[in-house]
């Protein structure tokens, strides 16, 4: 029996669903992300005789650019700060191991175009997030580019037999008789197959009032615009625009690989000349020798009977073109990371000298750009994140928070700090601003350092001349 699709399931509960269009581009993206597009990366070569199918080699530059973008927006010195409610924060993350599927989630939203983080309880009331990619995710409702209602969709196994489930988050509406303006929890169950509606397992609930009037959940996806579906509210992948470059890369990569297999050094060995071995003929005739040679030589090539008796074994040395591969890989590779966002000169291979951040910042402008822009939209949705994560733990729905993203790579951390010393001398900048700048804390963690610091100088009779750090009022 067919399988029933996610899409008609919602179709048929009344929902809107973005168009199948999308769907099909994120299954492209999906295939290029999985490095096996079988219409590309197999192919077919008639070698003489007869049509035979042959792999390409790969480079796999579509994962490799969606891991470098979630590596440079979500690594390990990113910081979420939350006040008073951080240490609880911070455990929450942990249990949800958010640092490993967080920077994943963003690798999948740059590669399938959306990622959602999705909070909820559990039935001991512990707060849970949900990393979703984007072949999961079905909006139905949103308002000025954002989506206000949503279907999380996926195919499960419930006693022996596979379902649809779906956690639906939607607004209460007053003609329901439900709070308006309240965000509701469904989950639903249907038999993949027919469609009919399953019971719900007890852990999972049926409806659930969240009390919230903010959506639990929030979506990433690349700061650029979808050209590929301009009414959608999905993103578009960070390569959806530079597929013909990650062709080209697959293609000279693949013809380089083969320039070493096809240049093998070969020996032409006349018959009279090769080794003979007894067998008998399959017609049950005399036992007769004939040339035999090893199936796994890859040296010698014995020639054909109708040449001349007397040929030497000759030395056949094909020349091999590296210099041409490597410098058409180079260029494939610059035209690639310029088309996803990371410039042109990210991924280098015949340097050998270590650049300095103001080096990047000044040689890789696009990069530091994009990144900056990409940054907007990942700080949007941990910010939103952690408020989600605090009021489903009690706190208020307004908590303050903050995201310092890790520039280092990008940035000249010695030289930022000189600059922030440089202002404070100078009286352009105040001790408590240099300090929140330098160690990315909030203002009263800053004055707390400074009054640390100011005992530890009076604690050890140390003489330090605030005056001239001042640069003015704390």
């Amino acid at each position: 029996m067919k399988r029933l699709t996610i899409r008609q399931y919602l179709a048929g509960l009344g929902c809107s669903v973005p168009a199948e269009e999308i769907y099909g581009y994120i299954s492209e993206w999906l295939e290029w992300y999985q490095n096996e597009v079988s219409r590309f990366h197999t192919y077919r070569i008639y070698d003489g005789v007869r049509l035979r199918s042959e792999k390409r080699y790969r480079l796999g530059m579509a994962k490799k650019v969606c891991e470098d973008w979630a590596n440079l927006l979500l690594n390990e010195k990113v910081s979420i700060r939350a006040g008073d409610y951080d240490g609880r924060l911070r455990e929450i993350l942990e249990r949800n191991n958010f640092r490993v599927r967080g920077n994943q989630l963003i690798e999948l939203a740059f590669a399938l175009g959306t990622g959602a983080f999705v909070e909820y309880r559990d039935p001991r009331g512990g707060v849970v997030i949900d990393y979703v990619r984007a072949d999961m995710i079905y909006p139905i409702s949103c308002e000025n580019g954002d989506v206000t209602e949503c279907a999380f969709g996926s195919y499960r196994n419930y006693g022996g037999r596979e379902c649809i489930y779906i956690q639906l988050h939607r607004l209460g509406r007053a003609e329901d008789g439900e709070n308006p303006g309240e965000y509701y929890l469904e989950n639903r169950l249907a038999d993949a197959s027919s469609g009919a509606p399953g019971p719900c397992p007890e852990v999972m609930g049926a409806v659930i009032r969240t009390r919230s009037v903010t959506p639990l959940f929030q979506f990433i996806t690349p700061n650029i615009v979808n050209n590929v579906d301009l009414d959608s509210p999905m993103g578009i992948s960070v390569f959806a625009n530079a597929l013909d470059e990650i062709r080209a890369c697959d293609l000279v990569f693949d013809s380089y690989i083969n320039e070493f297999v096809l240049g093998r050094k070969r020996i032409l060995v006349p018959i009279s000349l090769a080794r003979m071995a007894m067998e008998r003929q399959e017609n049950g005739g005399e036992t007769a020798f004939i040339p035999q040679f090893d199936p796994s030589e890859t040296v010698f090539y014995q020639m054909p009977s109708d040449r001349s008796s007397d040929l030497k074994p000759t030395e056949v040395d094909m020349t091999i073109r590296a210099a041409e591969h490597e410098l058409g890989i180079q260029r494939a590779l610059d035209l690639c990371s310029f088309k996803c966002g990371l410039g042109t000169k990210h991924y280098q291979f015949t340097g050998t000298a270590a650049k300095t951040a103001t080096e990047v910042i000044s040689d890789k402008s696009d990069l530091y750009q994009n990144l900056k822009k990409n940054e907007i939209t990942v700080r949007a949705a941990l910010v939103r994140m952690a408020q989600a994560v605090a009021f489903l733990d009690g706190m208020g729905p307004d908590m303050e928070v903050s995201v310092d993203f890790d520039d280092s790579v990008i940035e000249d951390t010695g030289a930022f700090i000189d600059r922030n010393l440089k202002l404070v001398q100078s009286g352009l900048r105040s001790r408590i601003t240099a300090i929140m700048e330098i160690t990315r804390c909030s203002e009263e963690e800053a004055k707390r350092e400074l009054q640390r610091i100011s005992g530890e100088a009076q604690a050890t009779g140390a003489e330090t001349d605030w005056a001239a750090l001042a640069g003015g009022p704390l």
